[in-house]
């Protein structure tokens, strides 16, 4: 959760019934304010003090005419614009226009080697044809450091790590250097699997693919467990060959993980809060975020559970 302030919250748990509290909660709490109270980037000014502290002010019109002590030596902007102020953005929007027309294409640096294709955010199968592969390189790397050195560290892909190491990894990967997850500077593995589920997160189009979203959803609330098994596993092999060859190792590697629950304290529903909304989405979010979110959890918990009748290469 992101407030207007600028503060960030992260709740988590792995009970789905709070998780649905909460989110109603938060939404009733949301819709409960008034509208003339809402603050708006427009009508945000900063007042700045010697502290270093920032305030938000809604009221900085009243407040500034009232009488200000001499020794208060706080610094206020206002946001007053003159007409060479409005002259000199003209111009600075005139000479931004220009310089972006002649801005050569993104095809054209990528062909003087200038920019390079991007790992991270990239569509699965263009990193795919990039490495002449089906799966990814980075992907393989993370998962061999975290089975290397992450089965038995409690509350494994579930803690964060630091996110500017995070994105230093990132930008490494983006830059194509020689990347070794040994190195000390990866040292905590819940770097290496931040990286990882931020990959398969900026993917443009996720894992599980937009056109079967609403497909898998329908197949996770069939009541028959065989019938929906069957179904799922039915909707696996449709998938192009990139997403379901890295789904196929993703999935055998988050096996071994729910494996040692008993000492990584990671289960397979665990698992499923985890990599439910970052393997599968809807392509335009709707009213049914909390329902949906249940559903996504249960799909991979499912797919953990059954992975041999999922993955598996024999016809029914």
């Amino acid at each position: 959760i992101t407030t207007v302030s600028g503060n960030e919250f992260l709740l988590q748990s792995d009970i789905d019934f709070l998780i649905l509290d909460w989110f109603h909660a938060i939404k009733n709490a949301i819709d409960r304010l008034p509208k003339e109270q809402r603050i708006t980037s427009r009508n945000l000014e900063f007042k700045i003090r010697r502290s270093s502290s920032i305030e938000l002010l809604n009221n900085l019109d009243t407040e500034s005419k009232e009488p200000k002590p001499e020794h208060r030596k706080s610094l206020i902007f206002r946001l007053n614009y003159s007409a060479s102020d409005t002259n000199d953005r003209n111009r600075v929007k005139s000479r931004l226009k220009k310089f972006i027309s002649r801005r050569p294409s993104l095809k054209t640096l990528q062909e003087k080697g200038l920019i390079k294709d991007q790992i991270f955010g990239s569509h699965l199968h263009l990193v795919c044809e990039h490495e002449k592969s089906t799966v990814p390189q980075f992907v393989r790397l993370c998962i061999n450091a975290v089975e290397k050195r992450g089965l038995d560290v409690d509350g494994i892909y579930r803690v964060s790590g630091n996110l500017a190491t995070i994105q230093k990894l990132r930008f490494v990967v983006n830059q194509e250097e020689k990347l070794n997850l040994d190195d000390s500077q990866w040292e905590d593995i819940h770097v290496v699997t931040g990286a990882l589920k931020m990959f398969f997160r900026e993917l443009p189009e996720p894992l599980f693919p937009y056109r079967l979203f609403e497909q898998f959803v329908e197949a996770i609330k069939i009541q028959d467990n065989a019938t929906r098994i069957k179904s799922i596993r039915s909707l696996v092999k449709e998938l192009p060959r990139p997403n379901y060859d890295t789904m196929k190792i993703l999935f055998e590697h988050l096996q071994k993980i729910a494996a040692k629950e008993s000492v990584n304290l990671m289960s397979t529903q665990s698992l499923g809060i985890v990599f439910g909304p970052t393997l599968l989405r809807p392509e335009k979010e709707t009213g049914n975020m909390a329902v949906h979110m249940l559903y996504q959890n249960q799909i991979v918990e499912l797919m953990l559970s059954e992975y041999s009748k999922i993955f598996s290469s024999e016809e029914d």
